[in-house]
């Protein structure tokens, strides 16, 4: 039975730096010009996609051995809060993607690991999580989709929702209930590898406050026929372990974009500090503005030291929902505040969308719902320390 318990990864430093050389590049020719358009207009960035693929992000954190780029947690974390600083939404793409992967990778059989990962690394399928539905979101155990066991595999009947990648995305790491009478609820649970076929279908596309541009859909499966060789591992009963076993991996990425968001929106608050001027001088010279400053540099700051040492526990194999969940929800807070405080800074200018500022509190605000919400990972980290700390 899976918890968290990860496979120990290193990288070269000079290959890491080179990686990040790239992406700095690639966010400087080719992201930011685009992002405006891509925003406004929620358009689904094509191109954009193509080019993450050619820099290896659909297989970032995917083994070696199946064509990924095999990177440690904290080398990930880099990558997103460097994109999120710019742009967060991209960074959904690829982390529903690996999300899945993983669940492949870490129980997946032989077989199920040799025909989905080297595909999935390539970028050729592109995966997603689907677990969330109309009624269940972070009681995943209250879940209604149902797959009925008969002699030809699988029949699946249920809908998922708001499921990142729905529309453009090809598999998808599919939690259903194949025993609904199970006791405990979770025994009853089982994941599957779900691609596009007859009998799943895209439902409506979810208009949303921000995050724009990338899919987020309904997913409606009406007697869907799968296999059993695309059961995770080939065994029922272990899908809930299977699923949350790739969140910590999945906090972490929301947690740098948290530390992305919060440090970008820093970066253009104290930019339009330096060159707004009132009263004879730049508002960067006036107190009031100076406290704004000073709390969000440390703010941004602490979200991303809280991140790293959730991602260097990962990378040591270790056992780290709570720190996951810590950095998860104080980086996911540290966004939402630093983005306001930006839009504050910037005065009247920030409600145009002339400026780039009004982007950022709308993408910060799902930081704090998406991958669990922050009242949960309060009482994750409530729950694991005082497991750690017994009287």
């Amino acid at each position: 039975m899976a918890t968290a318990y990860n496979q120990v990864r290193t990288i070269d430093p000079a290959f890491e730096e080179a990686l990040m050389d790239s992406i700095d590049k690639w966010i400087e020719r080719d992201l930011k010009p685009v992002v405006m358009h891509h925003d406004h207009g929620d358009i689904w960035p094509e191109e954009t996609v193509r080019q993450m693929t050619e820099l290896g992000l659909f297989g970032a954190t995917i083994g070696q051995e199946w064509g990924g780029l095999g990177l440690p947690a904290t080398t990930y974390a880099r990558i997103v809060a460097r994109i999120a600083s710019f742009w967060m939404a991209p960074t959904g793409i690829f982390n529903s993607h690996l999300i899945c992967a993983m669940a492949i990778e870490k129980f997946g059989t032989s077989a199920q690991k040799a025909r989905w990962l080297p595909k999935m690394a390539a970028g050729e399928i592109r995966g997603g999580l689907a677990l969330t539905e109309p009624d269940a979101g972070t009681d995943l155990q209250g879940i209604r989709m149902t797959a009925r066991k008969d002699a030809d595999g699988y029949l699946i009947n249920g809908t998922k929702t708001w499921i990142s990648n729905g529309i453009k995305g090809s598999a998808f790491a599919l939690l259903v209930k194949t025993d609904p009478e199970a006791s405990p609820r979770y025994k009853g649970m089982s994941l599957f590898i779900a691609d596009k076929r007859p009998g799943f279908r895209v439902g409506k596309k979810i208009e949303k406050l921000g995050y724009k541009a990338i899919d987020s859909a309904e997913l409606i499966f009406e007697d869907y026929r799968i296999g059993r060789d695309q059961l995770i591992g080939e065994v029922e009963g272990e899908g809930f372990f299977q699923a949350t076993g790739g969140l910590e991996l999945g906090r972490i990425n929301v947690a740098a974009r948290g530390v992305g968001l919060a440090e970008g929106a820093l970066r253009l608050a104290t930019e339009y500090a330096q060159v707004r001027r009132t009263m004879g001088k730049p508002i960067a010279e006036h107190q009031a503005i100076q406290l704004k400053l000073g709390e969000m540099v440390t703010r941004a700051r602490a979200a991303r030291l809280l991140t790293f040492d959730a991602a260097q526990a990962y990378d040591r194999g270790e056992r780290c929902d709570m720190e996951a969940g810590m950095a998860k929800y104080f980086a996911s807070e540290a966004a939402v505040q630093n983005a306001e405080e930006a839009m504050r800074i910037f005065g009247g200018y920030s409600y145009s969308k002339e400026y780039e500022i009004e982007r950022y509190y709308r993408d910060a605000l799902l930081m704090c719902i998406g991958e669990g919400t922050n009242e949960m990972q309060r009482m994750i980290v409530a729950k694991q320390w005082l497991k750690r700390n017994p009287a």
